[in-house]
């Protein structure tokens, strides 16, 4: 008997992960496009991350226009994290319609409900129902 969620997410539109760009590849990147020096480039960065970290760490959220907005968050044990919401610049750029170039896997499940995938799911596997109980 499979579970509903596990159905859904077996079944669910995903994207491939390609290899994760490192920061010397994308600081290579930008000095070409930009014409900036590479060593500019790297403490540019790192002068922001630190920047980024003494802002949050007074309460602060830290917002970046084209970039997004890093907030500070506390969890119950105590300990800090942030958390990053993106701009809409980033996220329109990437829905931009016609412009992925990437892989994405059940590509035919897009648009799909969960009642649907489950649909899909009972009727190609007949062994393997989900049922009422599991949903």
């Amino acid at each position: 008997m499979a579970h509903r969620i596990n159905v859904i997410c077996l079944t669910r539109p995903r994207v491939e992960q390609g290899n994760t760009v490192q920061k010397p590849e994308l600081i290579r990147l930008v000095s070409r496009a930009t014409g900036l020096v590479e060593a500019t480039l790297d403490y540019g960065i790192k002068e922001l991350r630190d920047q980024i970290i003494e802002i949050t760490r007074s309460g602060r959220a830290v917002k970046i226009e084209g970039l997004g907005t890093w907030s500070p968050n506390i969890g119950i044990d105590g300990s800090f994290d942030l958390q990053y919401r993106a701009d809409t610049a980033l996220v329109n750029g990437l829905n931009a319609p016609g412009t992925f170039t990437g892989t994405i896997r059940n590509r035919e499940n897009i648009g799909k409900t969960g009642v649907e995938l489950v649909n899909k799911w009972n009727a190609e596997h007949p062994d393997d129902q989900v049922t009422e109980y599991t949903q």
